[in-house]
């Protein structure tokens, strides 16, 4: 599915502290930060969909959720992705998660970017950018993504 490509990013760096007051349902903004991530340039891919399905499917709140209402949170943000932009959504999501959210959610887009293969730089790159965006550090960072090596290691 491709969708609108996202508008620029602010030039000024926005902390989660001085985003205007939008609050978000924690369950969406969740959501928010890991389809913004893997949507950056402006695609939401069938693999990209599937892994991101899956990364909540075993979630409280979505496994208590239908089908319908998870496909309906997920258009919804898509719609907020198009008009927004990823950067913007990422803000405004995660200054709706607690510190542990952040890191989780942080994880989960890791997992689905590292899902369909190596880490390619450009990912490496949005990763980052989420790190900051969420105010993560490195000693929050590095661990989610040696264990996505290990998760992801090649069968031989």
């Amino acid at each position: 599915m491709t969708i609108s490509p996202p508008r620029p990013a602010p030039s000024t760096h926005q902390s989660l502290e001085s985003m205007p007051d939008k609050p978000m349902p924690a369950a969406d903004a969740f959501v928010a930060v890991a389809l913004a991530a893997v949507s950056w340039d402006g695609t939401l891919t069938a693999a990209g969909t599937r892994a991101l399905r899956h990364a909540i499917d075993y979630r409280s709140p979505y496994r208590e959720l239908g089908d319908t209402q998870v496909a309906l949170l997920i258009n919804s943000l898509l719609e907020r992705l198009r008009q927004e932009g990823a950067q913007h959504l990422m803000l405004e999501a995660g200054q709706c998660l607690s510190p542990d959210l952040r890191r989780s959610a942080y994880a989960v887009a890791a997992e689905i970017m590292r899902s369909d293969g190596e880490l390619q730089p450009d990912e490496r790159n949005i990763l980052s950018t989420l790190a900051a965006t969420l105010e993560l550090d490195a000693a929050a960072t590095v661990p989610v993504l040696e264990v996505m090596e290990v998760l992801h290691a090649p069968v031989q």
